[in-house]
């Protein structure tokens, strides 16, 4: 959503994207099928800073892809801080932990392969933070399932949540996501268990605190 100019003038007067993340962006484009999901660092450092602020000790994330957004996120968690991560795609498996291998923050993300509402289940931990940027059309499932494994005053980040403007376009019939994400924002938006507002960040990104 943000003119490519205007991006380039943002990034040059934020903070410089790392050198390990720098090669995890390199590697994406050149090895996966559609990098564009990666995150990348405008949205990358804003994960960050968000996360700075928060200062959570415990963090999940819904869709590693190659693990960039997770390398941000893990930057602002203390020694004892721990980030869950979830792909569903086990192909990539061996490229990720070698992207998470390659920074000091590696060490402080555990990779779950398999189904993100089941192995959501499984974990036994209450979130500062969750970070949704997984299939789509599972965007609402995924939030019921989260929201009560965050504390009171935690955060969800959704991203994708204006989905190239698509959201304000005609929807087509067969266009699952473009419906499941306009369903997510419009059940978001009359929930009164969170405060919400999204942002214009890349391709839209909802900031959601449980009360």
């Amino acid at each position: 959503m943000t003119d490519s100019k205007l991006e380039e003038y943002i990034l040059s007067h934020s903070d410089a994207e790392p050198a390990y993340l720098a090669k995890v962006n390199r590697d994406t484009h050149l090895k996966m099928i559609n990098p564009r999901m990666l995150s990348g660092a405008f949205q990358g450092r804003a994960l960050a800073m968000f996360c700075h602020m928060i200062q959570p000790k415990r963090i999940l994330e819904l869709g590693t892809f190659t693990g960039y957004s997770a390398l941000c996120m893990a930057e602002a968690l203390g020694e004892e801080g721990v980030l869950h991560t979830i792909e569903c795609d086990d192909e990539a498996e061996d490229f990720i932990r070698a992207n998470f291998a390659g920074s000091e923050h590696g060490s402080k993300i555990r990779l779950h392969i398999g189904d993100a509402l089941t192995e959501i289940e499984k974990l036994d931990e209450i979130f500062d933070v969750v970070f949704i940027d997984a299939d789509k059309r599972e965007y609402l499932a995924y939030y019921e399932a989260v929201l009560p494994k965050i504390r009171q005053g935690g955060f969800i980040l959704a991203d994708n949540t204006l989905w190239d403007g698509k959201v304000l376009k005609p929807i087509e019939p067969n266009d699952k996501q473009t419906i499941e994400i306009c369903r997510f924002n419009d059940f978001v938006a009359a929930d009164p268990r969170v405060e919400k507002v999204i942002l214009p960040l890349r391709d839209g990104l909802t900031v959601i605190r449980k009360k």
